[in-house]
């Protein structure tokens, strides 16, 4: 959204004069503290001051009378005959920030909205059932969405207006006009919100499979050849202006084009990877990724770091590393596993959400870094050091910031510069240390402190991940610390909950914890052998079944209530894989593993119903693709049974093939896969296929041939 550069200003100069009050307000309770006198330095509290959530606690201060999502809101909204303002955001939105100071915290406004409406915050992060089904809405009123998500709705909760960013002077004619339309003609607005909902009821409907519908090669080598004039071959990812980091995408990519051996797809991911890590989107002094690119070079991020982000990037680029074995791939692990590891972990073992991308009511300033600071910090290194992360006028943020930015691999530039790689890691680590000291003395940006089951579960994946391609050990120390974590603080009374923050309310999982954390358990087991992983994800895979099965469809429901105006059925791939594509994974390895017939046809049921949507739009299919993938090409288990299993597999996680799934136990097994198996004394290698195993090698190279 496009502001003014008045109304940035204002925006400026509004958050200096909050941050004086707060301190003078901060100072005084401290002078008064001997005597325990409470004092209340705000005008305005609201019912969010009783929440946990970051986001909804920046506006418990505010004139408006918000309320956190609830069903006594909505039925009080019924009673009164009001209409309902659905305002949805999160902790580190920029224009989420932007629109409560400029707007949120007017007594005008406020009025207006307190008088009409009943207004109901929402952090999408923690009710991201409620995001799903008005973002649906605001989707098919104006074509596209983003946040802040603002929707009105009637007193029932089906919307009748939805936008996102607006001034104040925008937000205060909407309102205007609304509430002149409902006095004066309710019935054209009842009319319009039952065509809405009708609409998102229809989006959530999946057809039912078709009789004639095939799992075919063919599917899969049209939907890529539908995709691929929208891939930039120049700079990697699509052809947009703005680049979203799309893990499924990739991973799908890699995995078709090393099965096909299509060296052009190979060449067109090995590019996207290195861009992405070489350009500004990748935090080359801290580590971790940022969200986004707002350009298409890579260059300038939009500078908020998101646990889900990471944790996706941490399992990919461990995969690229074992395909394409470059250092920058490395490098980019290490880095990323040290910058979560020191940022966003809590002291009780889980992962924060988000990381903000504002300072001091400047996006991106913790970040940058003007020229005269860096001659200051890098004294006669600076010449090389601005050579090397293009320190030129094209990079500049604005008129005296510049972002962190490689254009050339370690060693194009060493070769350049005639100097050796050690010289040049020896200046790197030197600058970094230089660097890490100077942001010491700079406000660190605010954490969103919720810890989100699914997105440590997408972690728990990404270490292991990590450990599989580096082996080393603290990753996966770390993987099991996290599963550890949510063992103790991620249920309540045997479910999981979707987030976790001390003294806060626990609101049931979501059909992503449950799939996105079986996955990772299934991962743990093929890394460490411990068959609890492997229980512990059959048992969750049952309560799946049991908790969010759509009576309609194959497919499974998003939530357990039934609070809203639609039911969820969320299907297609995005910044994150559907859960739906993730409960079908599931279900496929485990029935390999189980040699169960009944979960491999409800996972090939799944994957042909949505044959038609994974052809036509592989983009936003791309995980069901990488599941089809397995259905058409050969697919193999290897059982590796014996005293030595676990060196054994060391030796299969030194690469990667992506059309199989080991399991591993160094004695007698209860798991189907293992029966028969065990010879004492010794250990084997079965390559199996759907429970046809080829004769037993007691060496892995053997085994790779096999394959």
């Amino acid at each position: 959204m496009r502001v003014s550069v008045t109304e940035i200003k204002r925006y400026i100069q509004y958050k200096e004069n909050r941050f004086s009050l707060i301190f003078f307000s901060v100072l005084l309770l401290l002078c008064s503290c001997k005597k325990k006198v409470a004092i209340d330095t705000h005008k305005y509290t609201n019912q969010l001051i009783e929440e946990t959530s970051p986001y909804l606690l920046q506006h418990a201060h505010n004139p408006v009378n918000w309320k956190p999502w609830s069903t006594d809101a909505l039925s009080e909204a019924k009673q009164l005959d009001k209409l309902v303002l659905v305002s949805v955001g999160y902790s580190s939105c920029h224009w989420c920030h932007v629109m409560e100071e400029e707007t949120f915290t007017d007594e005008s406004i406020a009025q207006v909205m307190n008088e009409n409406f009943i207004n109901i915050k929402v952090d999408r992060e923690e009710r991201p059932d409620v995001d799903q089904v008005y973002m649906t809405a605001l989707q098919l009123m104006k074509g596209s969405g983003g946040w802040p998500l603002n929707v009105i709705t009637l007193p029932d909760g089906k919307p009748i207006y939805g936008g996102t960013y607006h001034t104040k002077e925008e937000w205060n004619n909407t309102l205007q006009q609304i509430v002149k339309l409902y006095k004066q003609n309710p019935q054209k607005l009842k009319d319009y919100a039952e065509n809405v909902t009708a609409g998102i009821q229809t989006i959530n409907l999946i057809e039912p499979i078709k009789q004639n519908a095939s799992l075919s090669k063919a599917v899969v080598q049209n939907s890529i050849e539908n995709w691929r004039k929208n891939w930039d071959l120049i700079w990697g990812g699509e052809k947009t202006e703005t680049k979203f980091i799309m893990p499924s995408n990739l991973d799908f990519l890699l995995d078709y084009a090393l099965l096909e051996e299509d060296n052009e797809i190979l060449d067109y991911v090995e590019n996207t990877l290195e861009k992405m890590a070489l350009g500004g989107l990748y935090d080359h002094v801290g580590g971790g990724f940022f969200r986004y690119s707002t350009d298409r070079y890579w260059k300038v991020a939009h500078f908020e770091k998101m646990l889900y982000t990471n944790a996706q990037l941490l399992s990919l680029y461990s995969k690229a590393f074992k395909v394409y074995k470059k250092p920058l791939f490395k490098e980019v692990i290490l880095g990323t596993t040290a910058f979560l590891h020191r940022e966003m972990k809590n002291k009780e073992g889980g992962f924060y959400a988000a990381m903000d991308a504002d300072t001091d009511s400047e996006e991106g300033k913790y970040y940058t870094w003007n020229e005269k600071e860096l001659r200051s910090l890098l004294k006669d290194d600076y010449a090389i050091f601005s050579e090397y992360f293009g320190i030129k006028k094209e990079n500049q943020l604005d008129t005296k910031n510049y972002v962190l930015y490689r254009s050339k691999t370690d060693s194009t530039f060493a070769n350049e510069q005639q100097i050796s790689l050690k010289n040049l890691n020896d200046y790197k680590n030197e600058w970094i240390k230089r660097l890490s000291e100077a942001k010491k003395q700079r406000m660190v940006p605010s954490i969103d402190d919720k810890i989100i089951i699914s997105w440590n579960a997408l972690l728990i994946k990404g270490y292991t991940n990590a450990y599989m391609a580096l082996g080393n050990k603290e990753f996966l120390e770390e993987a099991e610390a996290i599963s550890g974590f949510i063992q103790k603080e991620g249920y309540n009374e045997g479910n999981l909950i979707h987030s976790y923050k001390k003294n806060s309310k626990k609101t049931n999982g979501f059909i992503e914890d449950y799939s996105y954390l079986t996955s990772a358990y299934i991962d743990l087991y093929s890394a460490t052998m411990n068959i609890k992983y492997l229980e512990k994800a059959i048992q969750l895979n049952r309560t799946t079944e049991e908790l969010f099965k759509d009576s309609s469809s194959e497919m499974y429901k998003f939530s357990t209530n039934d609070e809203l105006i639609s039911k969820i059925v969320k299907v297609n791939d995005g910044v994150l894989p559907s859960p739906n594509s993730v409960v079908a994974h599931n279900k496929f390895r485990l029935g390999l593993l189980y040699y169960d017939r009944d979960l491999l046809a409800k996972s090939k049921k799944m994957l042909t119903s949505m044959l038609v949507n994974i052809e036509e739009n592989a983009s936003n299919y791309s995980n069901w693709n990488s599941l089809l993938l397995h259905s058409v090409y050969p697919f193999y288990e290897v059982a590796i049974i014996g005293e030595d299993a676990d060196s054994f597999i060391k030796e299969f996680d030194n690469i990667y093939i992506p059309n199989i799934i080991i399991a591993g136990a160094i004695k007698e097994s209860q798991i189907p896969l293992f029966k028969n198996k065990y010879v004492k004394d010794d250990t084997y290698v079965y390559v199996c296929q759907e429970g046809m195993c080829k004769l037993p090698v007691n060496k892995v190279k053997d085994a790779i041939e096999q394959l």
